[in-house]
């Protein structure tokens, strides 16, 4: 029964879709942003030179890839704090793979597989199993990195032809972490460009977009309305676990290399901070992914803006922890004003 209302539920009008494409929120961050780039244009020749723009736009792309993810899931009305650790065990295990002379196609499918498998289990434990998802990722966050050490028992991962990867294999893999397309455009830019745009697509042209937002937007309701509560959340969980293990694989194809114990760590509060910077609700039932890639590329150009101005990097981490507090303090007082 419950399934037959679900397919009767209707699809999202279409004006509700585009107020909700650039809400009041969205509107200020992206004011933020353009004040914040006139500032740094102003204050350092080197900002508005298409190089700098190009690394911004790399720096922040296998955040923004995982930022899209947990748009899902903080509109659902959850959090994900693994995905540090997804991103590293998934580029991890890719890389072992190689090592062991995989083709590039299968590898990566398992990392993604990975990366899958983490948000299947993240979303049944949060909705059938009764946990807070809190509590959920934050235990799967240790249990995923420790697999990862015991996987490679705490040694780098290094993906390179003397530890025995095919060449054709590395230049392939490695062509899409560090590649250009067309010569100017960084291939993980790329990457990030076409997840932003389907999540966009999902989230607010589809059902199950319109599902997300009613199921964070009240329970009880959207249950009512006969969508399947849990299957929305678990979907959502996934699309962040599958994200996750793209994110780290394409950061193994840049760098190559990484360990367990390194890679990957603290990357859940850039990754929540970038979401809520662009209008996620820790409440749920809030955000866009036009917000998301604004809080991107808030903290991106933040970070960039620092170093060009030769800001010291503990005054860095100070300053970007006091942008964070501040983005939850607004989340907090504008959904207290709304109840009010």
């Amino acid at each position: 029964m419950e399934a037959s209302n679900s397919r009767s539920t209707p699809a999202p009008h279409t004006g509700w879709r585009l107020r909700n494409l650039f809400a009041a929120r969205e509107a200020g961050v992206f004011i933020a942003l353009i004040l914040m780039c006139v500032f740094l244009a102003l204050t350092s020749e080197a900002f508005l030179s298409t190089r700098n723009l190009l690394n911004i736009g790399r720096q922040v792309s296998l955040i923004g890839i995982m930022a899209v993810g947990m748009t899902f899931v903080l509109i659902s009305g959850e959090v994900d704090l693994s995905v540090g650790s997804t991103y590293a065990l998934a580029g991890l295990v890719t890389g072992m793979l190689l090592i062991q002379q995989w083709t590039m196609l299968p590898a990566i499918a398992v990392g993604l597989l990975i990366g899958v498998g983490i948000g299947v289990l993240n979303g049944v434990l949060s909705t059938y199993g009764k946990l807070p998802s809190f509590i959920t990722t934050l235990g799967m966050l240790s249990i995923v990195r420790g697999a990862a050490l015991l996987i490679t028992d705490g040694q780098p991962v290094t993906v390179n032809i003397r530890q025995g990867v095919l060449p054709d294999v590395l230049e392939q893999f490695e062509f899409i972490g560090q590649g250009y397309l067309f010569g100017q455009i960084p291939m993980q830019l790329v990457f990030f460009i076409i997840i932003a745009i389907l999540g966009a697509i999902v989230l607010s042209l589809t059902t199950f977009g319109f599902r997300v937002y009613a199921v964070g937007g009240g329970q009880k309701a959207a249950r009512v309305s006969g969508i399947r509560v849990f299957s929305v959340k678990v979907w959502s969980f996934i699309i962040m676990g599958t994200l996750a293990g793209l994110a780290g694989i394409l950061s193994m194809a840049f760098l190559p290399s990484g360990q367990a114990g390194r890679t990957g760590l603290g990357l859940e509060l850039d990754v929540i901070a970038a979401t809520i910077v662009g209008g996620a609700s820790l409440s749920g039932g809030e955000g866009t992914i036009p917000g998301t890639i604004l809080g991107v590329l808030i903290i991106g150009v933040l970070r960039n803006g620092l170093v060009l101005l030769g800001i010291s990097p503990f005054a860095q981490e100070l300053i970007i922890g006091l942008v964070i507090i501040i983005a939850v303090a607004i989340d907090k007082w504008t959904a207290t004003r709304r109840a009010a």
